[in-house]
């Protein structure tokens, strides 16, 4: 987990959240824009990496935002793949 804080302004400004399972890693979440992918307007520029390829396999990541916390939602849904 990174992120990067503004506390004068009470904003996130940047952010990663990987999500593993021992070694392997399940999905992570960025904020890299990728203005060219249509498919992630929605939530721009909040994304989820999924498989299969990984990297280049992105989708709207809707309860990402930059000014509230993120954690609690990417605690509950790791919390509901048990």
């Amino acid at each position: 987990m990174r992120e990067e804080l503004d506390f004068a302004d009470g904003l996130i400004t940047s952010y990663g959240y990987e999500i593993y399972r021992g070694t392997e890693r399940l999905y992570w979440y960025d904020d890299f824009p990728h203005p060219d992918d249509p498919t992630l307007a929605v939530t721009f520029p909040h994304h989820k990496h999924v498989p299969p390829e990984i990297k280049r396999n992105r989708i709207p990541a809707p309860d990402l935002q930059f000014t509230g916390p993120n954690l609690i939602s990417i605690i509950e849904e790791i919390e509901s793949l048990h």
